[in-house]
C-alpha cells in the first residue's frame, strides 16, 4: 500500500506538467488552424449578435414620371423641395426629342424626408404615367456583414499577438501571410458595409418630367418644289461658269491650238 501511495505521488506531477505543457504548445501553434479559430469566434459573435435586436435596414428608391407644361416651373418647385428636405440633386439630364422636350432628375433624399419630398412633388401633378416606389430589406446582410467584420478583426488581433511572440522566419511569413489575407476580407466588407449604410440613410428618387411640343414636319408644296428646284439650277449654272473661269488658261491654249490647226489644214489644202 505505501508502494502505491509513493508511486502515485510521483507519477501525479509528471502528467499535469505534460499536459500543461501540451496546451501551450497547442496554443501558441493555433494560428495552423485559421479555419477552426475562425469559425470558433463566428459562433460566439453570432450568438451575441442575435441576442441584440437590429434596427430594420430598408433601402428605399422610387420612380416618377408625369407631364408637365412648364419644365422650368416644374424644376424650379421640385429643386424646392428637395432643399427642404435636405436632399440634393446628384444628376441632371435634358433631352429633346421629336415632339417632346424632357428632364430626368436622381435625386439622394434623407431616408426619414423621403415620403414627404415625394408627397410635396405630387401636389402639383395631376396624374403620373409612372409612380412606383420599393423598398429592400437588407436588415439580414447588415447583420451577417458586421458579425463576420468583427471575428476578422478578432481574428486578426490573435494573430498580431502571436507575431509578436514568433521566434523563426517560418513562421513569421506564414503569420503575415495569413494577415494580409485578413486585412483585404476586413476591408472589403467594411466597404460593402459603408456601401449598405449610404443607401439606407440616403434614398434615391428618379424623377422624369415631360412636355409635348407642336413641332411638326414641314410640309414642302409642289410650287414651292418647283421655285426649289430652279433655284438650284441656276445655283448650278453659275458654279459652272465659275469652274470655267478657273481654267481659262487652259481653254485659251485650246482655241489658239484649233486656230492653227485649221489654217494648216486650209493652207495644205490650197496647195494640192
Amino acid at each position: 500500500m505505501k508502494l502505491f501511495i509513493t508511486f502515485f505521488i510521483l507519477v501525479l506531477p509528471l502528467a499535469c506538467s505534460n499536459s500543461s505543457s501540451n496546451d501551450n504548445y497547442r496554443g501558441e501553434t493555433a494560428y495552423l488552424d485559421a479555419p477552426l479559430m475562425e469559425k470558433e469566434m463566428k459562433t460566439s459573435t453570432y450568438a451575441v449578435e442575435e441576442a441584440i435586436p437590429h434596427e430594420q435596414k430598408l433601402i428605399k428608391e422610387s420612380y416618377l414620371r408625369f407631364e408637365t407644361q412648364d419644365l422650368e416651373a416644374t424644376y424650379a418647385n421640385i429643386s424646392k423641395f428637395v432643399q427642404q428636405h435636405q436632399g440634393f440633386i446628384q444628376d441632371d439630364v435634358s433631352d429633346k426629342s421629336y415632339n417632346q422636350l424632357s428632364r430626368r432628375l436622381i435625386i439622394r433624399i434623407p431616408t426619414n424626408t423621403f415620403q414627404n419630398t415625394i408627397d410635396a412633388i405630387s401636389k402639383d401633378v395631376k396624374y403620373f404615367d409612372t409612380k412606383q416606389i420599393t423598398s429592400k430589406d437588407v436588415t439580414e446582410e447588415f447583420i451577417d456583414l458586421e458579425a463576420r467584420l468583427k471575428a476578422k478583426q478578432t481574428l486578426e488581433t490573435r494573430y498580431l499577438e502571436l507575431l509578436s511572440k514568433a521566434n523563426n522566419v517560418k513562421d513569421i511569413l506564414e503569420i503575415e501571410r495569413e494577415l494580409s489575407t485578413i486585412r483585404e476580407e476586413i476591408e472589403s466588407q467594411q466597404g460593402r458595409l459603408k456601401y449598405l449604410e449610404n443607401k439606407v440613410s440616403q434614398s434615391t428618387l428618379t424623377v422624369e418630367f415631360y412636355k409635348t411640343t407642336s413641332e411638326n414636319g414641314v410640309t414642302v408644296s409642289y410650287g414651292q418644289k418647283m421655285k426649289n428646284a430652279f433655284a438650284s439650277g441656276f445655283n448650278a449654272l453659275s458654279l459652272f461658269f465659275l469652274g470655267l473661269l478657273h481654267i481659262w488658261p487652259f481653254i485659251l491654249i485650246m482655241f489658239i491650238g484649233f486656230f492653227i490647226l485649221r489654217r494648216w489644214l486650209k493652207k495644205r489644202n490650197t496647195t494640192k
